[in-house]
């Protein structure tokens, strides 16, 4: 099957870096089909441009459930799946079960169940990728956000465990980024602290994550890495 006749899946697209990459796939005459979990004002452009966008609450089974069968309604074919949705949450005294909860359902049932079931889409395109984007914090853990830095770390092992079970037809990678675009409401002080804490020190802006998407598409030789796009933090 020639690759733009079957659509990227990127979920969690409606804004920053999901929104630059799912624009850029358009751009590269990629059909695409993105969800999201709220109306963003990006979704408005994807949607001018072509782009099929699909609500998706990630937090419960039957959420993801519903998401999969909205998917399989639009397409039987697939060029690759990138999981970009992601939940940033503190764990609130009180609350740290629930909120463990929803983080790994977020990050690591969906992208398990949606691997899972959309494997024969994934087959019927060649080439075919699946690409999880976890987070550079797994490289070290988080005092302040245990949650979330566990259930990124389990994403990085579902990398792996895909890799070797789609292998050789599916190609299954990750990419880890750190501080790649600042808020617009971050303050100077902790944009400063924040630049220091790599080798290079600088905000890269978005495209570095959409070029590091593009290298794994476009390579067919890496399965079962995941790319530290983190700026040298491992240095300091």
């Amino acid at each position: 099957m020639d690759q733009s006749a079957a659509p990227i899946l990127l979920t969690g697209a409606s804004q920053r870096i999901g929104l630059h990459c799912a624009l850029r796939l358009l751009d590269d005459g990629h059909q695409v089909i993105v969800s999201y979990r709220s109306e963003r004002p990006g979704l408005l452009e994807l949607r001018k441009r072509g782009a099929v966008t699909l609500h998706a609450d990630f937090a419960s089974e039957a959420g993801i459930m519903t998401f999969i069968e909205a998917l399989h309604g639009h397409t039987d074919s697939l060029r690759a799946i990138v999981h970009n949705a992601s939940q940033w949450l503190s764990e609130t005294p009180g609350q740290e079960a629930a909120v463990f909860q929803q983080l790994f359902n977020v990050h690591m049932l969906a992208p398990y169940l949606i691997n899972l079931h959309c494997a024969e889409q994934l087959q019927r395109s060649t080439p075919a990728d699946i690409i999880h984007i976890s987070d550079d914090v797994t490289r070290r853990g988080s005092s302040q956000h245990l949650a979330y830095s566990a259930s990124k770390a389990g994403l990085d092992n579902l990398t792996l465990s895909f890799a070797a079970r789609y292998a050789p037809h599916i190609k299954v990678n990750g990419i880890a980024p750190a501080l790649v675009l600042f808020n617009p409401d971050d303050q100077p002080q902790y944009r400063a602290k924040a630049l220091a804490k790599s080798a290079l020190g600088i905000e890269p802006g978005a495209e570095v994550i959409y070029q590091s998407l593009r290298y794994l598409l476009d390579n067919p030789y890496v399965t079962g890495t995941t790319l530290t796009v983190n700026g040298g933090r491992h240095l300091k």
